[in-house]
């Protein structure tokens, strides 16, 4: 028997520190796959982040406003509970190797066991993107070097400013 179902959502978390073009694909991606896809912006307590969980939302609702299904909010604590909370049926990972796929693998057996109606999505990086990570583009931008073909241009303009006033 058919049913109407409400529109799937999907959450993508990350902290974004900073959002890269890699990023950006595979939001667009899921947005063709999900009614809703939430970026969820990690608070990311565990970590010293280069940008304030504040910048990384502005920046992120910034580079995410070409797609009107796809909201921006932040969390903290277990992501599997944000998504249970948001009705999501999906979390969506990106695999750029490997060795992601190990680690992912092993997130989404331990998600699962915590919230079981929720589903890991891999979407596997373009080519293009694989060597891209917000690590990677940070440290970089720290040493100078040109990172305009990894983020996008209002990342590239926040990255600058903050190296200026840091510098």
């Amino acid at each position: 028997m058919a049913h109407a179902s409400a529109p799937t959502i999907a959450v993508y978390p990350g902290t974004f520190d900073p959002i890269t073009l890699g990023h950006l694909d595979l939001i667009a991606r899921s947005a063709r796959l999900f009614g809703t896809v939430i970026v969820a912006v990690a608070a990311a307590h565990h970590k010293k982040t280069m940008f304030t969980l504040e910048e990384r939302l502005a920046t992120v609702s910034e580079v995410v406003q070409p797609w009107a299904h796809v909201k921006v909010l932040p969390f903290t604590g277990l992501v599997t509970e944000f998504a249970r909370n948001q009705g999501a049926c999906a979390m969506v990972r990106g695999l750029r190797s490997v060795t992601d796929f190990d680690f992912e693998a092993q997130l989404a057996g331990m998600n699962r066991l915590l919230v079981p109606s929720i589903e890991s999505v891999f979407l596997t990086a373009d080519a293009r993107y694989a060597p891209i990570s917000s690590t990677l583009v940070r440290e970089i931008a720290t040493l100078k070097g040109d990172v305009a073909q990894f983020v996008p241009p209002a990342v590239l303009a926040r990255l600058q400013a903050k190296l200026q006033s840091a510098g």
